[in-house]
């Protein structure tokens, strides 16, 4: 079995999407995945499956809109992805709290740091299947856009790091 890491899109966030965790917890007990467990309100959760990461994705998807009544997107990585996105953080000497992990379905190119706008004294680095962004002042301070942002979700490092050890826990 593999442990997993999925990460849920506009889920208990500025009043919209809202999932109660027991509710996801049960809907992962369902889609057959082991172990599941939630952290933070906002739409983290860790399992184990012997399925493929697309199909994880796929399962986890379907079952999302058949409670939901509309898609939700989902990003999903595997404990080993989320421990090389915590080793491959660019901005390790920054406050964890100010550096964001942008997860995407693909990987980004040039053309996602070259649409950015408002940007001040941020700093963006592509990852494999992620963007990185450093917020020396903050996340809500920034006046970045991010068009990137709009097909993905992101997280801070620290609840990456809580994430990975949870998922390593499974």
């Amino acid at each position: 079995m593999t442990a997993f890491a999925a990460l849920l899109r506009a889920v208990n966030v500025g009043g919209t999407g809202k999932l109660a965790m027991r509710d996801l917890l049960t809907l992962c007990e369902r889609a057959g995945f082991s172990s599941p467990r939630t952290y933070i309100a906002s739409g983290n959760v860790v399992f184990s499956s012997d399925a493929t990461e697309p199909d994880v994705k796929a399962k986890l998807e379907e079952a999302l809109e058949a409670y939901a009544g509309k898609p939700v997107a989902v990003f999903v990585r595997t404990v080993y992805e989320l421990s090389a996105i915590l080793a491959g953080n660019p901005f390790r000497d920054a406050s964890p709290n100010k550096v964001m992990v942008l997860f995407l379905d693909g990987a980004p190119g040039a053309r996602d740091i070259d649409a950015v706008s408002g940007q001040k004294n941020e700093t963006l680095h592509l990852g494999k299947r992620e963007i990185y962004i450093h917020y020396p002042d903050g996340m809500g301070r920034s006046k970045l856009k991010v068009p990137a942002a709009a097909h993905g979700t992101a997280r801070n490092i620290n609840t990456v790091a809580k994430l990975a050890s949870m998922a390593d826990e499974i």
